[in-house]
């Protein structure tokens, strides 16, 4: 007669408990990339910034009204520059997580997928229509930390149905957005820490707690 040990039994049936309603495939190596990848980009953005304007412009508007050089220019070369930026990211996203999701038997679209991009989805697209018309009105200032804030909503929202570091990385996120509202004239640094060095953190945290020991079994 065989004895099963209860520990271990409870164990299983948490693990499929937590796979029906969390998708748990989420790879810790994209959020890396993507923290890599946002340097880059707010160090471009950076370099376009102080190349287009003078020293001692507001924060706000960058010195420029909605309409006038070099304000029309600087805007789409921001624009074009953080789209590429979310491409690599989602790219990234994408293969990593379809690496793991391959590795743990987890379908990449499965009920709690579907889940995870509702929630996740509504803030973002809620987010990136209103730096949209922070664009639109001359006051690309505001949109590091909208972008920050929204981002953050987003990830808090989606958290439940994920892994736990992904909840934490929204809260920070958010903390920082809201704290550079009131500290413009940092405000790309603020993004740059939140996209940036928080991915890496996160996403190096969340390969070594959930990853790391799976990949070397």
């Amino acid at each position: 007669m065989t004895h099963t040990d209860p520990a271990h039994e409870l164990a299983q049936i948490r693990g499929l408990m937590e796979r029906s309603t969390r998708f748990l495939s989420l790879s810790g190596l994209s959020g890396v990339l993507a923290g890599v990848v946002a340097l880059g980009g707010a160090t471009l953005a950076r370099h376009h910034i102080t190349e287009a304007l003078a020293v001692g412009t507001d924060t706000l508007t960058y010195g420029t009204l909605r309409g006038q050089a070099p304000a029309d220019d600087l805007r789409w070369t921001l624009m074009v520059d953080a789209c590429l930026v979310l491409l690599a990211a989602l790219l990234g996203a994408f293969w990593f997580t379809w690496r793991r999701s391959r590795r743990t038997g987890q379908h990449l679209w499965d009920a709690s997928a579907r889940r995870l991009m509702v929630n996740l989805m509504v803030p973002l697209v809620a987010g990136g229509v209103f730096c949209l018309a922070l664009f639109y009105y001359g006051l690309p200032g505001l949109v590091a930390p909208a972008t920050l804030v929204f981002y953050g909503l987003a990830l808090f929202n989606a958290g439940k149905y994920t892994l736990d570091e992904v909840r934490w990385l929204g809260l920070s996120e958010l903390l920082l957005g809201l704290l550079a509202l009131f500290w413009l004239e940092a405000a790309l640094l603020f993004w740059a820490f939140g996209f940036g060095v928080l991915h890496i953190f996160y996403g190096g945290l969340m390969y070594l707690r959930h990853e790391r020991g799976a990949t070397q079994a």
